[in-house]
């Protein structure tokens, strides 16, 4: 309040000048039109700077908008390829699964085909191919066949890889 006043006696001195007389009525007109003046001052200083902090608030959510559509369309392109991606993916999925189906066929036929083979064939020559063979074909082929022949083949068989395979056999009947 002190700074306010010495401020207005300051200004009025300047104002009224030193060498003229006033009356107490005309130094408050003058002071509070200097008060007026001082204060219109400020607030066109407080508007202009609150429109300076409104137009570089405004520039930033601008650019800050710029940056989220471009972050919004960046994601957009990124799920765009990744759908593509997970087709492509399904693609390779369901050709591997066909393939794998395929195989499988391919190898039951030709365990059908093998079976009616050693079906017909000598239990000696039965024992001796399937020694040679992988235990999991061999077991395969063992489990399709008659079991009054398979029992005739693993007794002709060495000890060893017929319990192996009777092993195996086992655990598959299981």
């Amino acid at each position: 309040m002190k700074k306010i006043l010495c401020l207005f006696i300051l200004l009025s001195f300047s104002v009224f000048g030193k060498d003229k007389t006033y009356t107490q009525e005309d130094f408050d007109k003058k002071v509070n039109a200097e008060v007026e003046r001082q204060i219109n001052l400020i607030k066109k200083k407080s508007i202009a700077q609150l429109t300076k902090e409104l137009l570089e608030k405004d520039a930033a959510l601008n650019a800050r908008e710029k940056e989220l559509d471009q972050r919004a369309e960046q994601i957009g392109m990124n799920e765009n390829s990744l759908t593509g991606e997970i087709l492509k993916f399904e693609k390779q999925k369901a050709q591997i699964i066909g393939c794998m189906e395929d195989h499988e066929k391919t190898q039951l036929l030709r365990v059908k085909q093998l079976v009616s083979v050693i079906s017909n064939m000598r239990p000696q020559k039965a024992a001796e191919l399937l020694s040679v063979q992988e235990s999991q074909i061999s077991v395969k082929l063992l489990q399709k066949i008659d079991p009054e022949k398979a029992s005739k083949i693993f007794n002709l068989m060495d000890k060893e890889v017929s319990a192996r395979l009777q092993k195996q056999y086992l655990n598959m009947q299981q």
